[in-house]
């Protein structure tokens, strides 16, 4: 089946449609996932991109991250099952992108607490982050400081 409209984008609005090819076991079901992510209600592509999540093929898996992200950048919010499923993958497995959609798009009084814990630990890890690169930048700006000193004091390079 096409799930892809002439311009390139994932377009598919009958989730009736998705869980007739999921039952013929039919390719491009993380795509096709992502067509209902754009244009049906969370609650609606909800149980297809989970179900999405579980298919074999990596490629089609990481489509149906895809489409977790897109849901959390249209409603702001995500079902509990979404939110589980991110969860099991991990912040370092096919759903990062996905996770940092969420963490990006959804307020945080609506996070559950692991995704509350991952936005504090993001917080703190680009804050130390940017300190870490201000000492690195003063300590080269020191060293370059000191070897001008050093060859304008001797009379130039030797």
């Amino acid at each position: 089946m096409d799930w892809v409209s002439g311009d390139g984008v994932p377009y598919i609005d009958d989730p009736a449609l998705v869980d007739a090819a999921f039952e013929r076991g039919e390719r491009d079901l993380g795509s096709a996932v992502i067509g209902l992510a754009f244009n049906c209600s969370l609650e609606e592509a909800s149980p297809r991109i989970v179900r999405a999540m579980r298919l074999a093929e990596a490629m089609q898996r990481g489509f149906a991250f895809t489409a977790a992200g897109v849901a959390a950048r249209l409603h702001g919010e995500l079902t509990p099952e979404l939110y589980a499923a991110l969860r099991a993958e991990g912040a370092k497995g096919l759903a990062v992108y996905a996770i940092n959609d969420t963490l990006a798009y959804v307020p945080f009084r609506k996070l559950p607490p692991w995704f509350k814990w991952q936005w504090v630990l993001g917080m703190v890890r680009n804050a130390v982050e940017g300190w870490w690169l201000r000492l690195a930048d003063a300590v080269v700006d020191a060293w370059r400081a000191l070897r001008e000193r050093r060859v304008r004091g001797s009379g130039g390079p030797k």
